[in-house]
């Protein structure tokens, strides 16, 4: 059985409303075990190949926004000792599409639970680059 610490619940928006998942971090003595499983992602148009997703902890406590970015209260990626990208505190690696599915696990030494309890996690649309800050969350 597994246990965990944390847990989040991923929700698509507006523009992707079928997203729908998981995220769950279980504390170990080597550090956080990040565990996605997520259903409903945009499917690639090329049946060879998947699609690549940012995903990372934002610093708001909030999914919510405005009529011009309705995740606007996630804030930036979580990056408190104010790192370079792709080192901040909340940068994860992307999440594979597979036939709208994701599921990816890692062991991670960035954070301890206490860090990122109340924060967001964030699925971008474009997939991350590890240089510039992925802007774009699913929408149109």
């Amino acid at each position: 059985m597994f246990f965990y610490d944390a847990k989040a619940h991923i929700k698509g928006g507006k523009s992707y409303p079928n997203i729908d998942g998981t995220v769950t971090f279980k504390e170990t003595k080597s550090g956080v075990l990040v565990t996605a499983k997520i259903n409903g992602l945009p499917q690639s148009k090329d049946s060879c190949k998947g699609r690549f997703f940012g995903f990372h902890i934002h610093e708001g406590t909030s999914c919510s926004g405005n009529d011009n970015d309705e995740f606007a209260n996630a804030k930036s990626h979580l990056n408190p000792s104010n790192f370079p990208h792709p080192f901040h505190m909340g940068d994860l690696p992307p999440l594979l599409e597979n036939n709208g599915q994701a599921y990816m696990s890692i062991l991670i030494n960035k954070f301890k639970i206490k860090d990122i309890m109340g924060k967001v996690v964030i699925i971008h649309d474009m997939p991350d680059d590890f240089t510039t800050q992925p802007s774009r969350k699913f929408r149109n």
